[in-house]
């Protein structure tokens, strides 16, 4: 298939390029800049310069693709407290996909998650301003789109993994002297190794039926204390609990810190045949990289 991926300078995606070329798969990446360029046709893939912004691009680069994998988002956005703003552009871009690729039966990827009728999931799905995409995304697929969402962990963790929630706990702790949690530390993250999601991504494109909602946790959720403790271990500070009072200064208005979420294994593997064989989060964070 030939395949076209946004975000495609991008963590995520410099795992998805190469497991789909490999697979033979042809892929365009959308970058904005030359280093990103670079860097996707390094990879062996086309590249395709452009932004979310260039509507009409996105709209023939869409028409011309066999499947679209919309990996980018705005995360700038939400550091400075403009998540809607994000959220908001993101949906106009997901229209985009959804009007090119309309009756024709093609892929569109998007991450997200749905409501799934667990009150306590779901509340937490509920929270995160981005489930509007995900239901914008999931009803394409009453017209005639072969919609996919899938439910990427919260920590994507490899070596690639340089901005992320991983990254983050480590310069508050390196910043502080200390590695912290809220409360008991006990609200959980679900966590996969960035080339397992990869697989499953590539797994995703050639098996998912239209409408699928798709799990990409290698682990279903680890409290955030044991997440603490693990990068206190390697930075040889103490691990503690950090009063609400002192929580906003701590994390630096870090809006996650006290998500508890966690993600069924289960499901995903039976339907794809999809089994994570990388390192465990814990794992990860015991070797060099994060550290170096």
């Amino acid at each position: 298939m030939r395949v076209f991926v946004t975000g495609a300078g991008g963590h995520i995606a410099s795992a998805v390029i190469p497991e789909l070329l490999q697979a033979g798969h042809q892929v365009v990446g959308l970058v904005r800049s030359d280093a990103s360029a670079a860097a996707v046709q390094a990879l062996g893939a086309e590249v395709r310069r452009g932004d979310l912004a260039d509507l009409d691009g996105l709209h023939r680069a869409a028409t011309e693709a066999d499947a679209v994998i919309h990996l980018a988002f705005d995360h700038d956005s939400i550091a400075v407290g403009r998540f809607a703003d994000a959220v908001a552009a993101d949906l106009t871009v997901v229209r985009t996909f959804g009007e090119a690729l309309a009756g024709t039966g093609k892929a569109l990827f998007g991450i997200g998650l749905t409501p799934t009728g667990d009150p306590e999931r779901d509340a937490t799905i509920e929270a995160n301003p981005r489930v509007a995409v995900s239901r914008e995304i999931a009803g394409f697929a009453e017209r005639g789109v072969r919609s996919i969402l899938v439910g990427v962990p919260p920590v994507t963790h490899s070596s690639r993994d340089r901005h992320g929630f991983v990254p983050r706990l480590i310069a508050f702790a390196r910043e502080s002297g200390v590695s912290g949690y809220l409360g008991e530390g006990a609200n959980r993250w679900p966590a996969v190794h960035t080339l397992d999601l990869a697989r499953l991504y590539r797994l995703a494109l050639e098996k998912a039926p239209a409408g699928a909602r798709l799990y990409g946790a290698a682990e279903e959720g680890i409290p955030v204390r044991e997440i603490a403790e693990a990068i206190a271990d390697r930075l040889g500070i103490p691990a503690k609990s950090i009063p609400d009072e002192e929580a906003a200064e701590h994390f630096h208005g870090f809006p996650f810190i006290g998500m508890d979420i966690t993600m069924p294994i289960e499901p995903t593997r039976e339907l794809l045949g999809w089994s994570p064989t990388h390192p465990t989060l814990l794992a990860d964070l015991a070797g060099k990289h994060y550290f170096s």
